[in-house]
């Protein structure tokens, strides 16, 4: 059985042309998401992805990041997507909502579309928390979400695709 495995080192290609990356971050906490969306880049710059390869899309919230997603992903232009936000616990369950229904929603449009979506959405009890994450103490998640954009995008590229598996099974098949 063959071993696969993303590769940092290994910028992605599609059809030799430099893949291309969607950053999508929510305007909601900007100090904290615009310090992700720095990470982010930062990382991306950093592994070989030049920056007209990178676009970045700004959304009013988190609840709006998977539709947002979704559309960058069926439209197929991009290798993978990161979504970048944060959501602060309050005193209702505003906070529960919203951090969950962006993960499942971030999580439906990777599955659905087969492009990586990387979720670097704080969920945080507080702004010091969230601070930690964008750029403190915790590193930086928008950082950290690139570089698994990056992984998971040249890890695919190594995959067989259904296609590829079923051509492959027929081709086992005949005599």
């Amino acid at each position: 059985m063959p071993h696969y495995e993303g590769d940092l080192r290994a910028a992605p290609a599609v059809d030799g042309r430099a893949a291309r990356f969607a950053i999508i971050a929510s305007r909601w906490n900007p100090r904290i998401t615009d310090a992700l969306v720095a990470g982010a880049r930062k990382s991306f710059a950093d592994h070989g992805v030049a920056a007209e390869a990178l676009d970045v899309v700004r959304v009013p919230g988190a609840w709006e990041l998977p539709l947002a997603a979704a559309r960058i992903a069926a439209a197929g232009t991009h290798v993978a997507v990161v979504a970048l936000g944060c959501v602060v616990r309050g005193d209702t369950r505003h906070y529960e909502q919203v951090a969950d229904g962006c993960a499942e929603g971030l999580m439906r449009v990777a599955l659905d579309y087969g492009v990586p979506v990387c979720n670097g959405v704080l969920a945080v009890e507080d702004h010091a928390d969230a601070q930690n994450r964008a750029g403190g103490s915790h590193g930086n998640k928008g950082e950290e979400a690139a570089l698994v954009a990056i992984e998971m995008a040249q890890l695919l590229g190594q995959l067989p695709s259904a296609r590829e598996r079923t051509a492959a099974a027929t081709r086992v098949g005949q005599p």
